[in-house]
C-alpha cells in the first residue's frame, strides 16, 4: 500500500465513518440527508439547471472551434482502441444499468403523470414523456461527462500531468493543486463518485430482485438485495483484478452485444411502425424545445416544481456525481483522439443511441397502455420492464437476457469505478494495485447497502444531489482551465496546412500510378 496517496487514506477514513454512521444511526443519517436535500432543492435547483446547460454550450463550442484539431496526446500518438470498441467502452460504463431500469419505467411514469399538463394518458403526454426522457439522458448528460473527460485526457496525455481532477485546474491554481487545495478537490470528486456509483448499484440490485420476484415469486426485500450486492461485488472484484484490457474491455463488448440483441428483439416483436413514427415525432420535438427544457423550472406551480426537482434536477446531479468516474475512464481510453473527434463521439453518438433506446422501450410501454389499456404505469419502477415483456412473444427469453445484462452492466460499472477510484488515489502509474481496487470495491458495496437500508433509492438520490453541488463548481472551473490551456497551444500555420494537404494528395496520386487497382 506504499503506492497510495494521502487522498486515499482521507477518503477511505471518511467513507468508513459514513458507513458506520449508516449502520449504527440509520435514522439520524436519513434525517440529516433529508434536511440537506430540502435545502439544496429549494435554494439551488436553478444552479443545477444552469450548470448542465453551460456544459452543453461549452461542448458545442469546442466542436466548432479552432481547438478541435488539438490531439489528446502527443502529435504522433495513435488511438489505443478501435473506434467501435472505444464507443462500446464509454457507453457501457456511462449509462448501463440505468437504460434497463428506466427504459420503460421513466417514459411511462411521465406519460401517466406529466409536468406542465392538466392530466396524463393523452397524445401530448406521450410526446412530452419521451421528450423529457431524451433530455435527461441526452446531450446535457454527455456534455457533463465530456467536459471532465476532455480535461483529464488533455492534461494527462498531452501535458504529462497526473490523471487527477485537481491536476486539470493547474492553469488556474498553479502549484496549489499539489498541496492541500488539490487534495480537497480530489476528495470531493471521490465522494461524489462513490455516491453516484452507489445509485447504480442500488438500481441494479433493486431491478434484479424485482425481476426475479416478478418471474419466480422470490420476495422483493432488502435481505435479497443485500445478497445480490454481495454476489455481484465478488464478481466485479474478480473482473477488476484482471485489468482494463481484459476484464472491462471484454465485458463492455459483451454488454453491447447483448444490449443490441435485446434491442432488436424488442423492436421487432413490438409495435415497430408505431415506434418509428413515434421517434421521428418525439426526437424532433426534443431538438426543437431543447433550450427551453434545459432551463425550465416551475416557480408558480408547486406540483410541477416537485416534479422537476425529483426528475430533472436529480439527473443533473447524478450525471455530475458520475462525471469524475466516467470522465476518468473515458479519458483513459481516449488517448490519441482529437478534441473534435472526441467531443462528437462522446456527445452525439450516445445521445442518439439513448434516445432510440428509450423510444423503443418506453414507446412500447406507452403503446400497451394507450392503445391496449394495459396498466403499465401502475407497475413498480423495477418491474415495469418485465411486465411489458410478459405482453410480448418470447417473454421468457427477453427476461433472461435482461437479468443477465443487468448483472453484467452492474459488474462493468462497479469494475470501472474501482479502477477509476484506484487511479485517483495512487501515485504515478496508470494501473492501480489490486488491493486498492479491492478496497474501493468493498467501500462501494458497503455504502450502497447502508443507503438502501437507510431509505432505499430515495436515500441514494439525496446523497447524489448533496454531493454533486461542490463538484459542479469544480467542473465549471475545469472548463475555464481547459480554455486557458488551449490558448497556449501554437496556432497552425494556414500555409503549412495547405502544403500538407497538397503533399498528401500528391503522394496519393503517385501511389495510385505506381499501384493501379
Amino acid at each position: 500500500m506504499d503506492k497510495v496517496t494521502r487522498v486515499f487514506w482521507v477518503s477511505i477514513i471518511l467513507a468508513v465513518i459514513f458507513v458506520l454512521w449508516g449502520v449504527f444511526l440509520p435514522n439520524n443519517l436519513e434525517n440529516v440527508m433529508n434536511a440537506a436535500l430540502t435545502f439544496f432543492m429549494e435554494n439551488f435547483g436553478w444552479f443545477y439547471q444552469i450548470a448542465a446547460t453551460f456544459f452543453l454550450l461549452f461542448a458545442l463550442y469546442l466542436i466548432f472551434s479552432r481547438y478541435g484539431k488539438i490531439k489528446l496526446g502527443k502529435d504522433e500518438d495513435k488511438p489505443e482502441f478501435k473506434r467501435s470498441t472505444w464507443i462500446a467502452m464509454l457507453f457501457s460504463a456511462g449509462m448501463g444499468i440505468g437504460l434497463l431500469f428506466f427504459g420503460v419505467s421513466e417514459p411511462i411514469s411521465h406519460f401517466a403523470n406529466p409536468p406542465l399538463l392538466e392530466g396524463g394518458g393523452t397524445d401530448d403526454a406521450a410526446v412530452l414523456s419521451l421528450r423529457y426522457t431524451y433530455l435527461h439522458w441526452g446531450f446535457h448528460a454527455w456534455a457533463i461527462y465530456a467536459t471532465i473527460a476532455l480535461g483529464l485526457a488533455y492534461f494527462k496525455f498531452r501535458k504529462g500531468y497526473p490523471g487527477l481532477i485537481s491536476a486539470t485546474l493547474r492553469p488556474l491554481l498553479g502549484d496549489k493543486v499539489k498541496g492541500k487545495t488539490g487534495e480537497v478537490i480530489d476528495v470531493v470528486a471521490i465522494f461524489a463518485t462513490v455516491f453516484g456509483v452507489c445509485a447504480s448499484l442500488g438500481l441494479g440490485a433493486a431491478q434484479i430482485n424485482g425481476g426475479l420476484s416478478y418471474l419466480t415469486g422470490i420476495p422483493n426485500t432488502f435481505s435479497i438485495q443485500f445478497l445480490i450486492i454481495a454476489i455481484v461485488t465478488i464478481l466485479f472484484m474478480f473482473s477488476a483484478g484482471t485489468g482494463i484490457k481484459k476484464g472491462i474491455k471484454y465485458l463492455s463488448n459483451a454488454n453491447m452485444g447483448l444490449a443490441v440483441i435485446l434491442f432488436v428483439l424488442f423492436f421487432v416483436l413490438g409495435p415497430t411502425v408505431f415506434l418509428l413514427n413515434l421517434f421521428t415525432t418525439t426526437f424532433g420535438s426534443y431538438l426543437q424545445n431543447l433550450p427551453q427544457m434545459g432551463l425550465r423550472l416551475a416557480p408558480f406551480n408547486s406540483e410541477d416544481a416537485a416534479w422537476f426537482q425529483s426528475w430533472t434536477i436529480f439527473y443533473w446531479a447524478w450525471w455530475i456525481s458520475w462525471a469524475p468516474f466516467v470522465g476518468t475512464f473515458i479519458a483513459r481510453v481516449s488517448k490519441g483522439r482529437t478534441v473534435r473527434e472526441f467531443m462528437i463521439a462522446v456527445l452525439i453518438v450516445p445521445t442518439v443511441v439513448c434516445s432510440i433506446w428509450f423510444c423503443v422501450f418506453g414507446g412500447t410501454g406507452i403503446f400497451f397502455e394507450y392503445n391496449l389499456g394495459l396498466p403499465v404505469s401502475e407497475q413498480g419502477l423495477e418491474t415495469a420492464l418485465f411486465y411489458v415483456f410478459e405482453q410480448m412473444p418470447l417473454s421468457w427469453l427477453l427476461s433472461i437476457i435482461t437479468l443477465f445484462l443487468i448483472s453484467t452492466f452492474f459488474i462493468t460499472s462497479a469494475d470501472s469505478a474501482t479502477y477509476v477510484l484506484g487511479m485517483q488515489t495512487t501515485k504515478k502509474g496508470i494501473e492501480p494495485p489490486n488491493m486498492v481496487k479491492f478496497s474501493w470495491g468493498i467501500i462501494l458495496a458497503a455504502a450502497a447497502v447502508v443507503l438502501m437500508a437507510s431509505g432505499g433509492l430515495e436515500a441514494i438520490q439525496t446523497t447524489i444531489i448533496v454531493s454533486a453541488f461542490p463538484l459542479a463548481i469544480v467542473l465549471a472551473a475545469v472548463s475555464f482551465s481547459i480554455i486557458k490551456a488551449f490558448r497556449t497551444e501554437p496556432r497552425p500555420d494556414p500555409r503549412k496546412e495547405r502544403w500538407k494537404r497538397k503533399k498528401k494528395k500528391r503522394d496519393e496520386n503517385i501511389n495510385e500510378q505506381v499501384n493501379p487497382t
